[in-house]
């Protein structure tokens, strides 16, 4: 008998913006029609990022047209990728948790793939990229990247840094982010993992960016990221803090249960 949850859920979709004036209203609007169509409770959440474009206007008008399903927060100076991810964690209210990149690197409408494997047993649907369409130098950095994390980590997905992934928001209540730059995908993912939700995988495809530049393939940026990575493997991959954090919750979890149930007998 299939677990597959039959019922239509509760969807957040979240975007981060950054100078994605030429994308973002595309994003939202096509996410609007494909909430429309998997869900019964829905919303599109953006936090505008201390963009320099004619990001804030597009959003102010995509209020205005869709009052109820859409909310924007425009911050005046970015507060950097993991910033922005948390940020959207907090803002957004449904049962699941969906995000996407704002410029249109990936296809929303594919969350329907991801809708598809919502299952009673399953906490987290993550995408994979099928092929990566971008200039030379980042497929062989994301290459890198990849393979690199891989050897640090043990992780339960095969792309770690396809930022197309559904989650269902109560993991946040145990799962606590701390990241501000881009290194929050494999804190996140590693801890989720830790914690014993469960995932699954679809493939989604990639496509090449039409508006804007990449904030991360520079090589500062890169270079502070590799540190993150050095930090966090520390951390959670020898010292296993986020293993040890959830097995003493889980032990005062069970003690209090064993606790309220001596009173009642009592």
């Amino acid at each position: 008998m299939s677990n597959t949850t039959s019922h239509k859920k509760s969807i957040s979709v979240f975007f981060p913006c950054y100078n994605d004036a030429g994308t973002i209203g595309a994003m939202v609007m096509r996410a609007m029609s494909v909430l429309r169509e998997v869900a019964d409770e829905y919303e599109v959440c953006v936090i505008n990022d201390g963009s320099k474009d004619d990001s804030a206007q597009i959003l102010a008008e995509i209020a205005r047209i869709y009052p109820d399903h859409f909310r924007y927060v425009s911050r005046e100076r970015p507060s950097g990728y993991g910033g922005v991810i948390r940020g959207g964690i907090e803002m957004c209210t449904k049962e699941w948790f969906f995000y996407t990149d704002g410029d249109a690197q990936y296809d929303v409408r594919e969350l329907r793939l991801l809708v598809e494997k919502m299952r009673d047993d399953v906490d987290v649907i993550n995408g994979y990229k099928l092929k990566r369409h971008d200039p030379l130098h980042r497929i062989i950095i994301g290459y890198a990247y990849q393979y690199f994390i891989k050897l640090l980590f043990t992780l339960p997905i095969r792309d770690v840094d396809a930022d197309f992934r559904l989650m269902r928001r109560k993991i946040f209540d145990t799962v606590k982010l701390e990241e501000t730059t881009g290194a929050i995908t494999f804190e996140m993912v590693k801890k989720i993992a830790d914690a014993g939700y469960r995932f699954a995988e679809v493939p989604v495809h990639h496509f090449y960016r039409q508006y804007g530049t990449s904030q991360f393939f520079n090589f500062s940026r890169v270079a502070r990221t590799l540190g993150q990575v050095f930090k966090w493997w520390w951390r959670l991959a020898v010292k296993k803090e986020a293993v040890r954090e959830y097995a003493q919750k889980e032990r005062l979890t069970e003690a209090q249960s064993t606790t309220r149930t001596s009173t009642k007998l009592k």
